[in-house]
């Protein structure tokens, strides 16, 4: 009897071990039961690695697990056995939709406009030569420590502004130097050709998205539609790509090095990264940062391609779920079609940020055919 019952008692110990186990995996990951892969934009790792975005998603029973990829590399990707695609914008999730030969279609949860980061002197260079106009933030901050509108000690500067578009492509169809434009003799770190650093538009969205913009800003106001259109603005479009040198495929390192204090002083990035930083850092890490929104820009559609239901589903869960939207707008993105939630989220960085986008031309994007052989022709 004594080993009959010793045989009972460990396996009842052994079940309730792995009854444990079970419940701690579970536990670990809230109610998860769906694990879906995903290749992403490097700009949205961020928000996928949140704790709080893991957190939530496992609350609605959702293990996302994700690879960075720039948005138009994707389609060259082997993506079978992926549940979902979600590069930085539309035409590259069309052509993905299409290949995929997806049921429904793409999903659009959050999107971002184009800005350029500007370092205080380059920004002031620019607006003293007619490429820029500045404005600056709210009142002064009171205790002389500085505050969000760039305040300190008493004096004040210019934090955001707009980039005048027309004549920054005229100066770069010229190759200006800063050593041509007035005011910059004083500061050495303004040498060489005025220029914006991008990505690389063969493989990135921002790259091609900024291409799509300065293509349609140089040429009249016009939307590039065929080999013609293509050929009036690849010249200026080669010069804007080959000052540059060698390019990442992604706008993170730039941003980084940016901020850091090192690279170029004017830098292609997403709104969504400056306002992510904006919301989650010190005042000091933000240093003489100054933001131009560029008067002709495109906003990136962060589109998502479903390649299984469980994708669609996902994509639809970050569509509306309350507490994901949420956490996207603390990332910095723009939730579509609630401006209300971007609104409250930066009020307190308007000095920066401009919320409703005051005086910014939406340029269309050219098809995804096209822009891939725009960014062909830009790179040589």
């Amino acid at each position: 009897m004594g080993i009959v019952l010793a045989v009972f008692l460990i396996a009842g110990v052994a079940a309730a071990v792995a009854l444990g186990r079970d419940s701690g995996a579970d536990g670990d990951s809230g109610t998860a039961t769906k694990t879906v892969r995903g290749v992403i934009g490097s700009e949205k790792a961020e928000f996928f690695a949140d704790p709080d975005t893991v957190k939530a998603l496992a609350a609605e029973g959702f293990t996302v697990r994700t690879e960075t990829s720039g948005s138009w590399a994707m389609d060259r990707l082997p993506l079978k056995g992926y549940d979902f695609a979600f590069p930085g914008s539309k035409a590259p999730a069309d052509e993905l939709s299409r290949s995929a030969k997806t049921r429904g279609g793409p999903l659009r949860p959050f999107y971002s406009p184009l800005v350029v980061v500007a370092h205080r002197n380059a920004a002031e260079v620019l607006a003293a030569n007619g490429l820029a106009r500045l404005r600056t933030g709210a009142p002064e901050a009171t205790d002389g420590s500085g505050g969000s509108d760039g305040s300190v000690g008493g004096s004040k500067w210019a934090t955001q502004g707009t980039l005048l578009m027309a004549p920054y492509l005229a100066a770069a169809e010229d190759d200006r130097t800063w050593q041509q434009l007035k005011g910059a003799s004083g500061h050495a770190e303004l040498s060489g050709t005025v220029f914006i650093t991008s990505t690389d538009p063969v493989t990135s969205n921002s790259g091609a998205l900024y291409l799509a913009a300065a293509s349609y800003a140089a040429d009249g106001g016009r939307v590039a539609t065929d080999a013609k259109a293509l050929e009036r603005t690849a010249p200026l479009l080669r010069k804007l790509v080959q000052v540059q040198g060698a390019q990442q495929t992604s706008s993170d390192a730039p941003f980084r090095d940016f901020i850091s204090g090192v690279g170029n002083p004017l830098v292609l990035v997403y709104e969504s990264q400056v306002a992510s930083l904006l919301m989650n850092s010190q005042r000091q890490e933000v240093g003489d940062l100054v933001v131009l929104y560029p008067d002709t820009t495109v906003s990136s559609d962060h589109t998502l391609v479903p390649l299984t239901d469980h994708g669609r589903e996902l994509g639809e869960l970050l569509s509306t779920d309350p507490a994901l939207r949420k956490l996207a707008v603390r990332h910095g993105f723009r939730p579509q079609g609630a401006a209300a939630e971007f609104t409250a989220a930066t009020a307190g960085h308007t000095a920066y940020i401009d919320q409703r986008l005051t005086g910014v031309r939406q340029a269309p994007v050219p098809t995804a055919e096209l822009l891939r052989s725009m960014a062909r022709r830009a790179r040589g």
